[in-house]
């Protein structure tokens, strides 16, 4: 962590690196210009001295030998001069260039910075979603609702469910299912009715998690809308309900646990640390593997939109693109959850001009 007053104070910004090349240019412009127009009115000065030795004939002559020999050094003046603003600005230019480089880099490297800890902030959370539904399985409740099935049982299990759920907030329901993919029992009926006796057989939770080998294993699935919980976007883990709750158990059903995705997603990426100047101009969004939109802290895009995401990097990077710096980070796993190839990104477009930014345009304009 740095030092709280280095951080706050604005004259050791990276910015100022271009602020300051900014200013010397504008600066040394300004006087090159004042000594082209001092010499120009000393030359005037020596064509005018020249004329009158001229007129004054013979009397003349030696005052003109020193007009001549000021006019020369008003030329050596300009060459000089002009050599100077060739050189200053060349050097200005590479400074300008070399500052805009480094700050490039420090903001593209802060952004990428941000996006692995969004992601990782999203990993911690997942990683307890695949503890719940690998504990939650092993309840006596769960396991009797397939093993022993009667409106009892499956009765128990949904009461049972339900206290979850109370304590467990950040999910929408919990789903049990035997063995051919029918749900008989959730944690909501009342809330989601449609799922009450619904078939999840063709949904690749469900088959994946019956193929699962030990009750140590879990399924982690992309966000997608489920109809049956009012078409809202859910994370869903499953793992096998096994006979007696053992690790080794007979497969005998799936628990699927559906994580609430929209407002815990939004608090992540409203939660990442950035200025309220930065916050104006940055759009930050968590991404699955091909790109596709799965939280954005402006709301656009959800699971609709592609994010042309450049990893040419690697796993965590920046680059420009137009106005645009991207940084990005693949997510690292945590623990035994081991991600989906997920991203966290930031796109920040540039910051406003700065006003010596402003006024060396206008000078130059």
């Amino acid at each position: 962590m740095g030092s709280p007053r280095l951080e706050q104070d604005a004259s050791l910004r990276p910015e100022r690196i271009l602020d300051l090349s900014e200013r010397l240019s504008t600066v040394a412009g300004e006087k090159i210009g004042e000594i082209a127009r001092v010499n120009r009115a000393a030359k005037m000065l020596s064509i005018n001295a020249l004329i009158v030795a001229a007129r004054a004939g013979e009397a003349g002559k030696g005052f003109a030998i020193v007009a001549e020999e000021f006019k020369k050094i008003s030329t050596e003046i300009d060459a000089v001069a002009a050599a100077l603003e060739s050189q200053v600005r060349a050097d200005l230019d590479e400074l300008t260039a070399i500052g805009g480089a480094i700050l490039g880099h420090m903001r593209g490297q802060r952004l990428a910075d941000l996006a692995l800890n969004a992601i990782e902030i999203v990993d911690r959370n997942l990683y307890e979603r695949t503890c719940d539904v690998r504990w939650w399985a092993t309840d006596s409740a769960v396991v009797s609702c397939v093993d022993a099935p009667s409106p009892e049982t499956a009765r128990h299990a949904s009461q049972r469910l339900g206290v979850i759920l109370d304590a467990y907030t950040v999910y929408l329901d919990l789903w049990i299912c035997d063995a051919r993919g029918r749900v008989v029992a959730t944690g909501r009926p009342d809330r989601y009715p449609a799922a009450k006796s619904a078939s999840v057989a063709d949904a690749p939770w469900f088959r994946d998690a019956m193929k699962t080998a030990t009750g140590d294993d879990f399924i982690a699935c992309d966000i997608e809308r489920v109809k049956a919980l009012n078409d809202a976007p859910v994370a869903t883990y499953a793992t096998a309900i096994r006979e007696g709750g053992l690790s080794n158990g007979k497969v005998l059903g799936v628990l699927g646990v559906h994580f609430d995705w929209k407002p815990q997603a939004q608090a992540v990426v409203d939660g990442v640390r950035l200025t309220t100047e930065e916050r104006g101009r940055s759009r930050v969004m968590l991404l699955d593997q091909k790109g596709r939109v799965l939280a954005a802290s402006d709301g656009r895009g959800v699971l609709t939109e592609v994010f042309p995401l450049n990893t040419a990097e690697g796993v965590m990077g920046s680059y420009a693109d137009g106005d645009l710096t991207v940084g990005y980070a693949l997510t690292p796993g945590y623990e035994t959850y081991k991600g989906l190839g997920w991203y966290g990104c930031l796109a920040q477009t540039k910051e406003p001009a700065s006003l010596v930014e402003t006024m060396a345009k206008s000078a130059a304009a």
